[in-house]
């Protein structure tokens, strides 16, 4: 069974452009090599630790908003001059920008960020005026009953997919197309409005999306092979996710709903549902950017151990096809 080849490394990868995270890529790809020789309980044990590694770089964005949503929860005082949300604004803001500026995210991801931001806060101001949920401190940045930091939440999700999209180094097999997720995204978000003042037809929507990724794979690249899974499952695990986050949102009073009014209690398991709906709309617009490839356009063994070594010349393995926070 050959070895893993490497892949193409990007051109603007973090990881090499600013400098401490190049001094910690060069140490991670050292622990990799020690790990490999000390068999394979430490190899895998070594590929595991590197997944989580990604996973939380790939939640960056989310994860800070996350950490400002407890953190001013819990520090900002009541009367300062400078409301609690709008603090979140800018300090979105902020973030945004640094991510951009140190190479953590390229131009086009952003723009479908943007997209998704403005998406996003075209629903809440329908939502928040049907009285789905409410923003229950006041601000200045903010768009009817709307803070502006809300689009930041919804963009997270964007940015979430975008990079661990890169970092993973997707392929797929039986991937749906596009056009067909694209009439998809288009009338779960009409529904997310029209299910106010007609028949609610997400049961439709649920079936259509298992039709469409059911069948799929998705192969990520952890260290050195390709794993792989059931491309619906991993939808449904990011979905998880958001929802706990949503709890924390709900819990910090970033918003509540008409339930939490009397005191915090946890997000009904229906919103489940819908952040599985809204996460095919992210997954549809990054997708549209990043042009999902099958597994055949790369030479690299799928769930496989790296080859025995038969000869002098192949103990002298590839290096990992990409650095952890690449």
């Amino acid at each position: 069974m050959p070895a893993t080849l490497p892949g193409p490394r990007p051109s603007d990868s973090a990881a090499r452009l600013w400098a401490p995270l190049a001094a910690f890529t060069a140490a991670e790809e050292r622990l990799g090599d020690r790990a490999r020789a000390r068999g394979p309980v430490a190899a895998g044990l070594y590929e595991f630790l590197r997944f989580g590694v990604k996973q939380g770089w790939a939640c960056l964005f989310g994860g800070a908003m996350c950490g400002l949503l407890i953190l001013t929860h819990l520090a900002w005082p009541a009367g300062a001059p400078l409301a609690r949300y709008d603090v979140l604004t800018l300090a979105a803001i902020a973030i945004q920008v640094a991510m951009l500026a140190f190479r953590l995210e390229t131009w086009e991801e952003a723009k479908v960020i943007l997209v998704f931001h403005v998406v996003g806060t075209a629903m809440e101001l329908f939502k928040t005026k049907m009285g789905s949920w409410v923003y229950p401190e006041p601000s200045w940045l903010r768009l009817g009953g709307v803070p502006l930091f809300t689009g930041f939440l919804y963009a997270s999700v964007g940015s979430y997919l975008a990079r661990v999209w890169r970092l993973f180094d997707f392929r797929f097999t039986r991937h749906p197309p596009l056009p067909a997720l694209v009439i998809l995204s288009a009338a779960i978000y009409l529904n997310f409005f029209t299910q106010h003042v007609v028949t609610d037809l997400r049961l439709a929507l649920f079936a259509a999306a298992a039709a469409l990724f059911g069948p799929a794979v998705i192969h990520f690249r952890v260290w050195r092979v390709y794993r792989r899974m059931p491309l619906l499952l991993g939808l449904l695990l990011v979905t998880l996710f958001i929802w706990f986050a949503e709890n924390i949102g709900t819990a910090t009073r970033g918003w509540i709903y008409p339930h939490q009014a009397g005191g915090w209690a946890a997000v009904s398991p229906q919103k489940f549902g819908s952040w599985f709906l809204l996460m095919i709309i992210s997954y549809t617009l990054v997708a549209l950017v990043s042009r999902p490839k099958a597994l055949a356009d790369v030479a690299a063994d799928v769930d496989a151990a790296p080859a025995r070594p038969t000869s002098p010349q192949a103990t002298a393995a590839p290096r990992p096809a990409g650095s952890t926070l690449e």
